[in-house]
């Protein structure tokens, strides 16, 4: 790790200030992926501007939705009474997202902006990666991979998005507040992220200095149910092979709503419009559930270390889809 200078801004203004006007300079919020990165010499930041005590933690609870601060922390938003009743998929996903001492530290911003698992993005003797240098190809692709994405990936990079909250927060279509010199700005999290193409270099539409301040969850309305289910190597703290955030608004036998979000597979926290169109309108059963998860995983990327998650992943979507509707009748 290379010498850097350490700032510590006394509000917002100043520390969008800083960032922006220094093209060496980052964040440091809880630290959990940054400091990770820096070590292994993927980052090299010459001014570090540490947030972690600006007044972004505030959580502000309507009846329609939960607007949480950024610097939140995982475990803080996982505590909140309101998310065990009104959207159970959230607080399931945070506690399957880290262990209780990452969830201490780890705040909502960070997580959400946490960078690519990919072991070939995070090794600087890998030369082959074109999210660290641009045009040099995607070792992932050619080499060994399971842990990568099959949809939204192509030649140009399959490294996943490995977040398991932003899995949630696509799927109850939460909104980002930003900050920027020019001023504020809200962006739907389902318009966030950016799949690779041929700038996997740029992963979301922030532009450098920019800063995330909280994130706006809308609540499900009372008696949608929720979940998420994570399929994973092992049953303690992992990263998702794929997993599923299913929310469900059924009324009389019918479902009339209907959201996905899917991780494990996706180089973006992944939304599944199609099978939340043919969901919407139908009664819960093994045929359109079944349906629905083929709609979902379709145009997919694969190598031969990621070939398995097509079906796995149609399974996941299955079960999760079977649960959170009281079981398949």
């Amino acid at each position: 790790m290379r010498e850097f200078a350490f700032v510590r801004p006394t509000n917002v203004e100043q520390a969008v200030e800083l960032v922006t006007g220094d093209p060496d300079a980052a964040y440091l919020a809880g630290g959990t992926t940054l400091v990770d990165l820096m070590k292994d010499g993927v980052l090299r930041p010459r001014r570090v501007v540490d947030i972690a005590r600006l007044p972004l933690r505030e959580v502000i609870r309507t009846d329609h939705a939960v607007t949480v601060g950024a610097l939140t922390t995982m475990e803080e938003l996982a505590a909140e009474p309101v998310l065990a009743e009104r959207a159970p998929v959230l607080r399931e996903a945070l506690l399957a997202g880290a262990s209780t001492q990452l969830r201490n530290m780890a705040t909502i911003g960070g997580n959400l902006l946490q960078r690519a698992r990919c072991r070939y993005f995070r090794d600087p003797s890998v030369r082959a990666c074109n999210k660290r240098s641009p045009g040099s190809g995607c070792a992932a692709v050619d080499e060994s991979a399971r842990m990568h994405a099959i949809l939204g990936a192509g030649e140009s990079c399959i490294a996943l998005h490995a977040s398991d909250l932003a899995v949630a927060l696509v799927a109850l279509d939460a909104v980002v507040h930003l900050q920027g010199t020019t001023g504020t700005r809200r962006v739907p999290l389902t318009e966030f992220y950016r799949v690779p193409g041929s700038t996997p270099e740029r992963e979301n539409v922030l532009e450098h200095g920019q800063l995330i301040t909280a994130v706006e969850i809308p609540l499900p309305a009372a008696g949608t149910a929720s979940g998420y289910l994570k399929i994973r190597d092992r049953a303690s703290y992992e990263f998702a092979l794929v997993s599923a955030a299913a929310v469900l608004e059924i009324r009389d036998g019918v479902i009339h709503d209907a959201r996905m979000g899917l991780g494990g597979v996706g180089t973006i926290p992944w939304r599944a419009p199609t099978a939340e169109s043919l969901l919407r309108g139908a009664r819960p059963g093994t045929g359109v559930f079944r349906a629905a998860a083929a709609s979902a995983i379709r145009d997919t990327f694969t190598v031969p270390g990621t070939a398995f998650k097509v079906a796995l992943a149609r399974r996941t979507i299955e079960r999760a889809l079977s649960t959170v509707s009281g079981g398949t009748p």
